[in-house]
This record gives C-alpha cells, sequence and structure tokens, in this order.
C-alpha cells in the first residue's frame, strides 16, 4: 500500500491536473471566434438593402476561421495512455463536409500527434520543461477529399508547465572562508549561493531557503541571502582554529515536500594579536668571561606568545641594572630569542656581578601605539676571571733622540702592568718583525729603551717598533704597544752646492756680467731654518777676474771684474767658493765652479767653447772635419768591397767533375785490402757457423744453463748463406732460456739476400775493369745516370 507521503503527493497531482484542466481545456478547446468567411454579398437586393447604387459593391471583411493562442501540457506525466494537450475546432466542421485537420511544426508526428477528425492533439512521450519549455506548432484545416487547403494555416504555441522535479545544486562548493578570532556576533564571513532548475516565475519549485545542518552555535546562515555569519562571541584561534559548517538550500519554500541540497563550508579563524609575551622563567642566571669578546653572545633568554606569525614577535630590552651600558639585547628573527651581547669590555677586577631587568615587549597593531602586551624577567651575569695580558700605561709611546747619540743611550721607558689580581711580573720585549736591522734594546725588567745602534736623521727619520709584554708565570696572554721614535736632527752635514754648475763667461762681455748664480742645500734640518754664507777661498780674495755678489736670499751671484777673457789665453777657469752654515757649531764645505770661456754673438748667445775652433781653416769646425774624415773611411770601404767582388766574379763558373757534389756522390780512394782485409771484421765468424759444437756463447751475461742447440739447425761447414744462419742463430736465440731478455739487447742488421740490380762489388768478379760495361746503369733510373756517366767516362778516358 503507498504511504502516507505518497498519497498526498498523489493527491498534489491530482489537484493539479484537475486545476489545469478546468482553467485550460475550456479556454483552448475550438471555439470559433466567427463564423466560415462569409462571401461577399452582390446583387440588387444587397445594394437596396443597404442603400447603394447599382454598380457599386459591397466590402466586407474576410476573417479566420479560427484562432489559436497557447496550450499547456504538464511535464514528466508519465501515464498509461498519451495525455490530451487540446482540441482543434472550425465552425467549418458543421457535419456534412469531409475535413482533415493537418499539424505541422515542432514535435509534429513525434512528440505531439493531431487526430485528424476530431482535432484532438496528445503528447506522445514524457517531456521535460528543462530540456525545452515551449514548442511552436502550426495547425491547417484541409479537404479530406482533394487534401485542398479550406484556411490558412494557424500557429499556435504549446507550453511545457512545470513540476519541481529538480533539487537545490551548489555548483561552487564546497567553500573555505575565513573571519577573525574574537569578532563580534554577526560579522559576515561568506555568502553562498544554490540555483535551482525549475521554473522560477511559476510556483514556488524554485524559491530557496537555506538552514544549517552543522556549524552550530558557532555560525549562522540568513534564509533567503544565504550569508553566514558569526553566531558566538569570543571564538579563540587559541583553542580552535577551524570549523565545518554544512549548509542545505531547500524549494517549495522550505514546505514539506520540497527538494534540498547542502554543501560544505570550512572556516578559519585569523589570529589576531590578543595574546601577551611570556617568558618561560623569571629568573636567568649567566657566567660571563672577562675576555669575551665584544659584539659575542653572553646568554640567551625566550618570552614565548601564542599568537602566530607578526603577532608573535617580541622585542626585548634591558630597563634596570646596565647603568653603564655594558650589555645590550637584540631579537633573534627566527627564534623569537633574546641575545645578550657585550657592548663594553667587562673587568673582573672592577665589578665581579651584574644583574639585568629585560622586557619583552609585544605590540597590539590594531589598538593605539601606547597599548602593549609586556612580561619582564631577571637576568643575573656573574663575571668570570680570566688570565688577562699586561696592560700598557699608554696604547702609544712617542720618543725622541738625537742622531748622534751615543750607544746605550736610554730613550725611553714602557710600563705596563698586570690587571689580574695575582700581579704578576711583567716582562718586555721587542717586536723584531718591526726592528729588523735591531737598532734598539729594551730591557726585559723595567722597560727601558736603549740605543743599540747609530742613528742618522737624514737616513730614517722615524722609526716605529712594537714592544710586547707578558707576565713572568705565562707567556700566553700577550699585549702589544707601539712605540714611535723620533731622530731629532744635529748639524752635522755641512751645506754644498745645489747642483753641479758649470758656468760659460763670453769673450765680448762687459765688466761687471752675471756669469752665474748659486745656491745651496743643507742634509740638516735647523729649528730656525737654513741660512748659508759664501766666501771665496782665502787664496782668492783678491781674485782678478772674479768676485760674488750676496743676493740675501741664501743665493750669491758670480761676477767677471773685466773683458779681457780670450779662449787662446785660457779656456777654462776654476773658482772655489766655501759655503757656511748656521748651525750649532757651524758646518762649512768648498765648492769649485767651473767657468769657460765661450764666443758668443753679439746678442750674448754662446757659439762655441772649444779652443781648436781657433785653429781650424775659416769655415770648418771640429765636427765638419768628422764628417769629412767618415765620408773618406766609407769610399775606402767601398773601394775594397768592389774589388773583391770583381775577383770572384772573374773565378770560372765550371765546377769539376771531382767537385761536383750537385749529385750527392761522394768518392772515396781507399778501397781496402779486399778479401784480405781483415781487421774491420772476421769473416770466419760467418764461415764457420759450427763454432763449438754449432754453439757460440754470449759474452755479456753469465748464462746458467748449458743450452744444446737442436741438430739440423744450422749450416754445413762451408755454408756461406748468411741469411740461414742469422735465421738460425735468432731462432735458437728466441729458445735459449740464457738468452737474452736480461741485460742486453741483439740487434741484426742484415739487408737480405740481394737487390734486384745484384751486386755492385768487385770483390767476387773474375771479370777486369777493362771487360766491365756499365751501360747497364744508365737503365736504373735517375738516382743512377750520373754514376753511369762517371763510369763511362773512365772508360773513354783509359782507351784514349
Amino acid at each position: 500500500m503507498p504511504t502516507r507521503s505518497e498519497e498526498m503527493l498523489m493527491d498534489l497531482w491530482m489537484s493539479l491536473l484537475l486545476l489545469v484542466w478546468i482553467t485550460c481545456v475550456p479556454s483552448v478547446s475550438m471555439t470559433p471566434i466567427t463564423g466560415q468567411s462569409r462571401s461577399t454579398q452582390t446583387g440588387g437586393s444587397a445594394a437596396m438593402a443597404s442603400g447603394l447604387g447599382e454598380g457599386q459593391r459591397l466590402l466586407s471583411r474576410t476573417k479566420r476561421g479560427w484562432v489559436w493562442n497557447q496550450m499547456f501540457v504538464l511535464e514528466e506525466f508519465s501515464g498509461p495512455d498519451p495525455i490530451l494537450v487540446g482540441r482543434l475546432h472550425t465552425d467549418l466542421d458543421v457535419g456534412g463536409k469531409s475535413i482533415k485537420y493537418v499539424l505541422a511544426g515542432e514535435g509534429a508526428g513525434t512528440i505531439f500527434a493531431i487526430n485528424e477528425l476530431t482535432g484532438d492533439i496528445h503528447a506522445m512521450k514524457r517531456l521535460d520543461r528543462e530540456e525545452k519549455a515551449e514548442y511552436t506548432l502550426t495547425a491547417q484545416v484541409i479537404n479530406a477529399d482533394t487534401d485542398e487547403p479550406l484556411e490558412p494555416p494557424s500557429e499556435f504555441i504549446i507550453k511545457v508547465q512545470d513540476i519541481n522535479d529538480n533539487p537545490p545544486q551548489f555548483l561552487e562548493g564546497p567553500y573555505r572562508a575565513s573571519v577573525a578570532e574574537m569578532s563580534a556576533v554577526g560579522t559576515s564571513v561568506t555568502t553562498v549561493t544554490a540555483t535551482d532548475a525549475d521554473d522560477p516565475v511559476y510556483g514556488n519549485s524554485a524559491k530557496l531557503v537555506y538552514s544549517i545542518l552543522q556549524g552550530q552555535p558557532y555560525f549562522s546562515v540568513d534564509p533567503n541571502s544565504a550569508t553566514i555569519k558569526v553566531a558566538l562571541n569570543d571564538m579563540d584561534r587559541e583553542m580552535r582554529d577551524e570549523y565545518l559548517v554544512v549548509i542545505q538550500a531547500k524549494d517549495m519554500g522550505g514546505h514539506m515536500g520540497g527538494l534540498s541540497g547542502t554543501t560544505s563550508l570550512t572556516v578559519t579563524l585569523i589570529d589576531i594579536n590578543d595574546n601577551p609575551p611570556k617568558f618561560s622563567k623569571s629568573l636567568y642566571e649567566f657566567v660571563i668571561s672577562e675576555d669575551l669578546p665584544l659584539g659575542k653572545m653572553g646568554g640567551k633568554v625566550k618570552a614565548n606568545d601564542r599568537d602566530y606569525g607578526e603577532n608573535a614577535k617580541s622585542t626585548y630590552s634591558i630597563i634596570e641594572g646596565d647603568d653603564q651600558g655594558v650589555f645590550e639585547i637584540i631579537t633573534d628573527a627566527q627564534t623569537q630569542e633574546g641575545i645578550l651581547k657585550l657592548k663594553k669590555p667587562l673587568d673582573f677586577e672592577t665589578k665581579k656581578a651584574y644583574t639585568l631587568k629585560v622586557e619583552a615587549t609585544n605590540v597590539l597593531p590594531e589598538y593605539s601605539s601606547t597599548a602593549h602586551f609586556k612580561d619582564t624577567a631577571t637576568v643575573k651575569i656573574t663575571v668570570d676571571d680570566s688570565d688577562e695580558p699586561p696592560v700598557f700605561s699608554k696604547p702609544m709611546y712617542l720618543l725622541e733622540v738625537n742622531e748622534n747619540a751615543p750607544i746605550n743611550t736610554v730613550i725611553g721607558t714602557v710600563t705596563a702592568r698586570d690587571p689580574d689580581s695575582s700581579k704578576s711580573t711583567v716582562r718586555y720585549f721587542i717586536d723584531r718583525h718591526t726592528d729588523l736591522e735591531r737598532q734598539f734594546n729594551i730591557n726585559v725588567d723595567d722597560g727601558k729603551i736603549t740605543l743599540a745602534k747609530p742613528l742618522d736623521r737624514e737616513t730614517d727619520m722615524w722609526h716605529n717598533i712594537t714592544v710586547t709584554a707578558t707576565e713572568v708565570g705565562n707567556h700566553s696572554p700577550i699585549s702589544r704597544a707601539i712605540v714611535a721614535i723620533r731622530v731629532m736632527d744635529i748639524n752635522d752635514n755641512a751645506p754644498e752646492f745645489a747642483t753641479e754648475y758649470e758656468a760659460y763667461l763670453c769673450e765680448n762681455g762687459k765688466p761687471g756680467q752675471v756669469i752665474q748664480t748659486i745656491s745651496a742645500v743643507d742634509k740638516d734640518d735647523p729649528i730656525q731654518g737654513h741660512y748659508f754664507n759664501y766666501r771665496l777661498v782665502p787664496e782668492m780674495l783678491n781674485n782678478p777676474n772674479f768676485t760674488i755678489k750676496n743676493n740675501q736670499d741664501n743665493s750669491i751671484s758670480v761676477l767677471a771684474k773685466h773683458d779681457t777673457f780670450r779662449r787662446q789665453k785660457q779656456e777654462m777657469y776654476f773658482l772655489p767658493i766655501i759655503v757656511t752654515d748656521n748651525g750649532q757649531p757651524p758646518m762649512s764645505s768648498t765648492n769649485t765652479l767651473t767657468i769657460r770661456v765661450c764666443g758668443c754673438s753679439k746678442e750674448g748667445i754662446v757659439q762655441s767653447c772649444n779652443v781648436e775652433a781657433y785653429v781650424l781653416p775659416i769655415g770648418l769646425s771640429m765636427g765638419a772635419l768628422i764628417a769629412i774624415l767618415a765620408c773618406i773611411i766609407l769610399l775606402l770601404v767601398i773601394v775594397v768591397l768592389f774589388v773583391t767582388l770583381r775577383r770572384h766574379k772573374n773565378e770560372p763558373l765550371i765546377i769539376k767533375d771531382d767537385e761536383d757534389v750537385r749529385e750527392n756522390i761522394i768518392r772515396y780512394d781507399d778501397e781496402g785490402g779486399g778479401e784480405e782485409d781483415t781487421e774491420a771484421f772476421d769473416i770466419a765468424t760467418l764461415q764457420n757457423p759450427d763454432g763449438i759444437n754449432g754453439y757460440l756463447p754470449r759474452k755479456d751475461i753469465k748464462p746458467d744453463l748449458q743450452f744444446m742447440p737442436r741438430a739440423g739447425q744450422h749450416s754445413g761447414p762451408n755454408g756461406v748463406d748468411v741469411d740461414e744462419f742469422i735465421n738460425v742463430r735468432l731462432h735458437e736465440a728466441d729458445n735459449d732460456p740464457t738468452a737474452p731478455p736480461y741485460d742486453s739487447i741483439q740487434i741484426y742488421g742484415y739487408e737480405g739476400r740481394g737487390s734486384v740490380a745484384g751486386s755492385l762489388s768487385s770483390l767476387e768478379t773474375v771479370s777486369s775493369d777493362s771487360d766491365q760495361n756499365f751501360d747497364y746503369l744508365r737503365e736504373w733510373g735517375p738516382r743512377f745516370r750520373r754514376l753511369g756517366e762517371l763510369y763511362s767516362v773512365g772508360e773513354s778516358d783509359r782507351e784514349t
């Protein structure tokens, strides 16, 4: 039996069908709007009735026999018989006539069928409005006998009437959204949207209502707009950071019998800075050695924050206990730890412990800048004593010493102390890398620096050495100090001419003319500056030729006393001048000025300073004579070369036959001793292959085994076939266990039995030279052509 819900659904369907039938069928059944189109009335009675004159025509409007607008059919109907959609009827159907209804258009004959006699239209198939909502068809009445149309075709529409057969769908689900933690109730999270394929105009099939199936009491949904909102106060991300919400959409306005669809929404809570930092301990204790370098880490503290990301970052600072600024604390960006570092060196002897108060601060970005989350902790630091190096009283010492100071003069003293409580004795040393010449010494006990070698300020004005200090008991900790020693100047260098002057004096000069301006230099550097005194040597005080004049600027001018200087009389003069400085004691030196007498032009320009110019012919100087001599020598060389070339040119160009080596033929006149010449090679060795039973022992090694060759492998007693002999010996050597390779190399240079041309030797021939014909040598090719010519020439000579 059907259930209660099925009965209610069937009642609903029946009521819906009845309503459609009552409202639609009477209106869509064939009801003529007018009758068949009336014929146009003509004739006199008609004219009279209408009051028209004869010959006038009475016109009337032609009307359709029937007109259709729309028909309706319910979708998804699945009865046993085709469903009646509507009936077509015309006023021409009066019983006596034979008419037929014809249907054409969308679905005609397949989806819709018409009764040709009654005009009833039936739906033959199950229709779906979501596939096609309406069909346009054309109806026409024709003569059943002749198939001639009785009326023009009429177009009408069959609409598929919707039923609630499609559930709502969330096409973009599942959804993800986020909302800040601690959001107020009613804060919008997101909006979800469902769609329904049913007709939104007809009935409530597409009217949706939204509700939450899962996710309460945290979230709520607006039933009409599907907006998800926060429904609970103080949702804390640190307690729970993600929620799953299931949302339902139901059509038919949410009433019973409607269809529904669901989707899921994952809501993530966004972190806000709502938790303060908190130190894991209230007291931190560190022990730091006093020799910890500056900038190095001395300890770490950590304040934890339950927030996430940027909201969990803290800033550390020292708020108490560091009045001298010895420490600093920075934040490690990776671990969010506070790193304690040294800004100033620690000294156990000065202060042995520090107590600091450290604060971790977290700023709330959504509030004012004065609102902070903070926490504090105490840090106790104990300074550990270490063996420190000695400390010099000064980082740099400046000492002075005169350059004439004697050896072992005390230049100055450096001092250092042990900063440790033990107060160990300090020893001093000079770093010899800074005093390679060992010019200074230092007393290891009291730090007095003495002179070890004489100094010269003019060579080195400054000496920079490094002094080291160590403790007596421990030499590892070393401290260093720079000692700059300035060499003080004394007047130990005499002044001298600034350069090697060479003056020129014109023969036609006037008395009192300035020959040369002289200045002096001094390697010393007096505090008051230089002042030089110039004078002639006592022997030259009454010099008849030259005198000097002080220019009041540490320079003098040399003047000529007369104008009678001649190169023929004296070409060069030497003028000694004494230069004295103003040092204590004064230093002086004698410098000689060389003065040359020269011939000058009228304008005073020097032209020649050599006396030889006067003894040469007029117009010829020494340079011209040298040029003439060079030309003569060159001509002589050319003549000698020409004579030599002429002599070589007269020699004959024809080379004698004995001297012609163009074919690389070398003649040897030493013919040797022939067969009797046995000094170069002992031929008996090759002609006596038997030797000692056919075996010749090697002399380069001492064989360990006695090897006996196999019989039949050597030549006969009178054998002269060297090729066979060597092959036999080679075979024996290859099979001899006492033979190389040990410590020698055996080389066989035998070239074979002979050449194609035969032997050229005359040792075994019975003919004499006079009987020998050498014409065949010409046929051996170009390499033997010259040899044939030589032998042919020899025969002709003998015949001659």
